[in-house]
């Protein structure tokens, strides 16, 4: 089977197909890494609880199937995520190409960018909402929100602490977006002629994927741990009791912050399972979403 994402492959479907395989593949690859965002997002945000994340503490005061929390919302997230981020990256690039009559790496980059940005800020509500369930168990039981669902944490978030907290953090998340564009989307595009060049394997191969996949998980994970670690503090926060103020109310602001009082080190609480969930994540998005797009192909066109 061969993994694809390059011009010839997208032009060969319409743009509803494009976005709709790309929305499912990403709903798809993130039932698989769902486990490590969980225990990345709790790991990240224990120091700023006052506590030492454990695993093994986490199963026994939780159950293991807590590392599933806020699972319907991750889902509902990469519904808006993924396919505009990779649906718009392929009909951006795309369309760039018959402009330019070519697709080099400064345009995957340029497109990656941008594409990225928009895709977090159409999804930052549900982002907000996947922070909030997947932490929500580990707070001590008088500071739980509870929320029974995504339809309650939504419910609940408008109404009380308005629409703006769906965005909360949301300039973090974007920043990340469009580091994650430019890495994910458009190093794995480069990476995998670059290894095919160099190794000789075969290109959109599973290996050859898998290879790209990984590398670009590790580079982008380490570029955007500071980010992803501001997006979660500030849309896990609650506002100070005393002067109804909230504690981080910008990215660079979060990341001084959390520097100085915490070590900067403090950032990448939980680096692993989130580079897991970045190299993961590319690779069983574009594993499934090549596998629809074959089965598409061969079944109904």
């Amino acid at each position: 089977m061969l993994l694809a994402t390059s011009p010839s492959n997208a032009n060969q479907m319409s743009k509803p197909v494009t976005f709709a395989t790309a929305g499912l593949g990403g709903v798809l690859g993130w039932c698989v890494v769902h486990p490590a965002n969980t225990l990345a997002v709790r790991w990240n945000l224990a120091s700023m609880q006052g506590t030492t994340f454990s695993v093994k503490t986490m199963i026994k005061e939780s159950g293991v199937m807590s590392v599933y929390d806020g699972l319907q919302a991750g889902l509902m997230r990469q519904v808006i995520y993924a396919s505009s981020r990779l649906g718009l990256f392929e009909v951006f690039r795309d369309k760039l190409h018959e402009i330019r009559g070519k697709t080099d790496f400064a345009s995957r980059v340029g497109v990656g960018a941008i594409t990225g940005g928009i895709a977090a800020y159409l999804s930052c509500p549900m982002e907000v909402a996947v922070v909030r369930m997947s932490n929500d168990s580990a707070l001590p039981l008088d500071e739980r929100r509870n929320y029974k669902g995504v339809g309650d944490t939504v419910t609940r978030i408008l109404k009380e602490e308005g629409i703006g907290a769906f965005w909360r953090g949301s300039t973090p998340f974007v920043q990340r977006a469009m580091l994650v564009g430019v890495f994910q989307v458009a190093t794995v595009d480069q990476f995998k002629e670059s290894f095919a060049s160099m190794f000789g394997q075969k290109k959109n191969s599973i290996p050859n994927v898998f290879c790209a996949a990984m590398t670009s998980g590790l580079i982008y994970s380490l570029a955007t741990m500071p980010l992803e670690a501001a997006k979660n503090r500030m849309a896990f926060q609650k506002k100070d009791p005393v002067t109804g103020k909230l504690p981080y109310t910008g990215s660079l602001q979060t990341i001084r912050t959390v520097a100085a009082q915490e070590g900067f080190l403090t950032l990448y609480n939980g680096y692993l399972p989130y580079y897991i969930r970045c190299g993961g994540h590319t690779v069983s998005m574009f594993v499934a979403v090549q596998v629809l797009r074959e089965f598409y192909t061969t079944n109904m066109m």
